[in-house]
């Protein structure tokens, strides 16, 4: 069985984070594996407290990791410190880390900036140059290429950019914000629009998450980088199309929504319900 690694925050709610990321990799078919870089306390409402780990605990995490069970891909996720991005980029060096997805977490939907200009300095230096594919938004991609993005042009204007720049795949996501669900791959100088299907559902929390795993699980499997965002975008949507309700606020997707176990099943009395 192929293996990949979550670097990321845990969600106690479970829609997002370090637990979207296992449930998505487990379901992708690979084994998972995850290194926490903070412990949150948040529901589907949004976030009430966040507890970083020490870059000591953090690379004692990724030590273990690699010297045992060595992953096949990484996704990295939300890392909100230089010295906790610096760690990471110095283990994924030191253990010459293949397959890795960046979800550069930098900017929420809303435009709210959710880490510090020098958290976000420190990610280009540092973490950028070592992903295989970045998967940023339409706000994080503005801050990334420096460009505004307004139409299907820009996007491909700093989606050309940032892969220059970097010497990575992009893939700059549309998103409600400006061509529903359509996300445009940039790589070796080219571009390829991946459509997906517009799908009414007001469920969210975690898709960012769930995508960059999803990609992460495939390039372990060995599909190539196209195909990896294909089969990516196609659970997404299936995810988000099993219609899942759950909490006050946006909730999480169904992540095992393609399972048909008899250990899914339900106490018999539930079923006749």
């Amino acid at each position: 069985m192929r293996t990949a690694l979550t670097i990321a925050g845990s969600d106690s709610s479970g829609g997002a984070g370090i637990q979207a990321d296992i449930k998505t990799m487990t379901v992708n078919g690979v084994f998972a594996m995850s290194a926490v870089t903070a412990l949150t306390a948040q529901n589907t409402t949004g976030v009430t407290g966040i507890m970083e780990v020490s870059p000591e605990f953090l690379k004692e995490q990724l030590d273990c990791i690699f010297t045992d069970i060595r992953p096949d891909a990484v996704k990295i996720g939300m890392v909100s410190s230089s010295e906790l991005i610096r760690a990471i980029a110095e283990k994924l060096k030191e253990y010459q880390a293949e397959n890795i997805v960046v979800d550069p977490v930098m900017v929420a939907t809303s435009g709210a900036r959710l880490i510090s200009e020098d958290a976000v300095a420190t990610l280009k230096d540092c973490l950028l140059p070592a992903a295989d594919i970045l998967t940023p938004n339409i706000p994080e991609a503005e801050v990334l290429s420096g460009l505004k993005i307004q139409t299907e042009e820009d996007m491909i204007a700093a989606g050309q950019k940032i892969s220059r720049d970097y010497h990575l795949a992009v893939l700059v996501k549309g998103g409600h914000q400006l061509n529903d669900a359509n996300d445009l791959l940039c790589q070796n100088g080219a571009c390829r629009w991946f459509y997906g299907e517009r799908i009414d559902n007001p469920n969210t929390h975690g898709t960012g998450c769930t995508l960059s795993s999803a990609i992460a699980s495939n390039l372990a499997k060995g599909f190539s980088m196209e195909e990896s965002v294909e089969r990516a975008k196609k659970y997404i949507s299936g995810a988000l199309g099993a219609m899942l309700n759950l909490g006050k606020g946006s909730g999480p997707m169904n992540h095992a929504f393609d399972i048909h176990s008899m250990f899914m099943d339900a106490a018999e009395e539930e079923v006749k319900e």
